[in-house]
């Protein structure tokens, strides 16, 4: 699926990734490393397999686009002292992808001193050409802007069925990112915080497993 944000033509993955073909360029938001082991800790028990999970699919990613840069737009580790609780090969893993190309880590509430010490450079925000990359969208609407935080997913109901997926929002001028992370959850697009970011206008893009839907 291929949209226009503030003149720039993007493609819209299936996995929630956003490719930007004009700068080579992959985006990734939420990705929320080791939000499993925290919860772990705090006595809700889930597979401990959700960043060798986002591992993988990053570097699948990666593979297909072959990207010059990756932006990680905010809220990349779940928690402070997250990349320590990665098992030693998922820390190399994630080092190797890193260092395969430009890697930029935007700043997040969940992680606002990203690890350098991983690789790649740590911005709180990104203007480059006519896109804006920032963790948490502005309050006042700036053109071009990509922002992830808030998690959008979208309830579809038709012929007597009912689908909730995460999914992309944008009225051409500005777009959320669903999260990359298995554990992210959803904010629903009915919230009141969707109703003041966009106008009647927005479009919504619900993630399949196989390709991206325009539905709204």
């Amino acid at each position: 699926m291929r949209v226009r944000l503030n003149g720039e033509l993007l493609t819209l993955d299936p996995s929630g990734a956003l490719w930007w073909e004009a700068r080579r360029t992959l985006v990734i938001a939420d990705i929320h490393f080791e939000k499993g082991s925290f919860f772990a800790r705090h006595g809700v028990f889930l597979p401990p397999y959700d960043s060798r999970t986002m591992l993988f699919r990053i570097a699948k990613l990666a593979q297909s686009y072959r990207p010059q840069r990756i932006i990680a737009l905010g809220d990349s580790f779940h928690d402070a002292g997250a990349e320590f609780r990665l098992e030693a090969s998922e820390q190399s893993d994630l080092k190797a992808l890193v260092g395969a190309q430009e890697w930029i880590w935007v700043c997040g509430n969940h992680d606002p001193n990203p690890p350098l010490w991983l690789g790649g450079r740590r911005e709180s925000e990104l203007i480059d050409g006519n896109l804006h990359f920032r963790h948490d969208p502005g309050l006042v609407a700036m053109a071009g802007e990509v922002a992830g935080h808030l998690h959008p997913c979208h309830t579809l109901r038709r012929h007597g069925r009912v689908v909730r997926r995460r999914c992309f929002v944008s009225d051409g001028q500005r777009l959320v990112m669903p999260a990359f992370g298995a554990y992210a959850g959803g904010l629903d697009l009915k919230d009141d915080v969707f109703q003041r970011l966009f106008s009647e206008q927005r479009h919504v893009f619900m993630l399949g497993r196989e390709r991206v839907y325009a539905v709204g």
